[in-house]
């Protein structure tokens, strides 16, 4: 059996292999209303036939201005839980587990989205946005500057993340993920390049690391005790005096004994920085994680079978998460079982797509 098709238990669930569909924003809302449509059905839904083990949404806003676009998801109502529910009844029929990201986008929020011939920056109140928050008033290169967050709002943004995760789990979904990383507001606390703070959020690692504590408890509490919780993080910003590989791995390993049940490891995203990208090149970072007995995904250009084999046998990480690859290839697990001598019958194939086997 080939370790990408082990199962892995976390919690009271098992997930059927160890290949994850990593959560990628799909600016896809077209009615601006953070309510996931057939898009996300059909999207989600395709790489949960084609094999993967947990399926997990792209980045779902606890609160309206913590979307980066407009047409981003969100999960602050219930009718977009309703949605996401919908989601997970069919990931479900497809015997893989589903999981919500749930985030704030702080400073690089309100921001037009990427798709090709539509504008950059930060989209104007006059036509749709928002002014964007973070912890302090330093702006992303290239969009408005935010307004920093008073000890009172940075409460409520707690709050909302918590009730997130109530709704997530009234859904009937089985992971939530906190999102902390990528430039976005809770990785924001963490960078010092982002946050110059003088009050109990700011300064130390511990202070600059609170609102990623007080969100998780905050999850943790009104998400059911069987089911896991997920953080992703950036474990370097690829830059001198920024969020690194050591100040990572010890707020990982803090996390792990308060009761996170994997680290999600990525990196960047928070400011402007020469990063050396390449395949598995951020493997070594949670492979760092892991190293200090953190359980751990790695993510970054992980394309080919082999390669993401390679990753587990070594112990650089316990699952890999897929993004761009599973963009072309929808089936990647199917693939990956017949390069891997898996027998096709013990591969996740649905009994309708048998005639297509590798």
């Amino acid at each position: 059996m080939p370790r990408l098709f082990e199962p892995i238990t976390l919690r009271e669930l098992t997930v059927r292999n160890r290949i994850w569909l990593a959560p990628m924003c799909q600016y896809s809302c077209e009615n601006r209303d953070g309510v996931p449509g057939a898009w996300h059905l059909v999207h989600l839904g395709a790489r949960a036939q084609g094999g993967f083990g947990l399926v997990m949404s792209e980045a779902a806003a606890v609160v309206p201005e913590g979307r980066i676009s407009p047409q981003d998801a969100g999960i602050w109502n219930d009718d977009q839980a309703h949605a996401w529910a919908q989601v997970a009844e069919f990931v479900h029929s497809q015997h893989a587990a589903f999981g919500v990201q749930l985030a704030h986008a702080g400073r690089k929020a309100s921001t037009f989205r990427p798709f090709v011939g539509e504008p950059k920056g930060s989209v104007p109140v006059d036509e749709g946005g928002w002014a964007s928050v973070g912890p302090s008033d330093l702006a992303f290169p290239g969009l408005a500057a935010p307004r920093g967050l008073s000890q009172q709002e940075i409460a409520e943004v707690v709050a909302a993340f918590g009730a997130a995760a109530a709704r997530a789990d009234a859904a009937g979904i089985d992971v939530v993920e906190i999102h902390a990383a990528h430039g976005y507001l809770i990785h924001e606390f963490l960078s010092p390049l982002s946050n110059t703070r003088t009050d109990a959020y700011g300064g130390t690692l511990e202070n600059r690391a609170r609102l990623l504590f007080e969100v998780y408890e905050a999850v943790r509490a009104n998400f059911s005790e069987s089911k896991p919780v997920l953080v992703r993080m950036s474990a370097s910003e690829w830059t001198e005096g920024g969020f690194d590989i050591a100040e990572a791995t010890e707020v990982a390993v803090q996390l792990q004994h308060a009761g996170v049940d994997l680290i999600d490891v990525s990196s960047g995203g928070n400011v402007l920085a020469d990063i050396p990208i390449g395949p598995s090149y951020q493997v070594p970072l949670a492979g760092e994680i892991a190293g200090a007995g953190v359980t751990t995904g790695a993510v970054g250009l992980i394309t080919e079978p082999a390669q993401a084999e390679g990753i587990l046998a070594t112990g650089d990480a316990d699952v890999v998460l897929l993004a761009r690859a599973a963009l072309r290839e929808p089936n990647w697990p199917l693939r990956a079982a017949h390069e891997l001598g898996l027998d096709w019958r013990e591969a996740p194939y649905p009994p309708q797509y048998t005639r297509g086997k590798w």
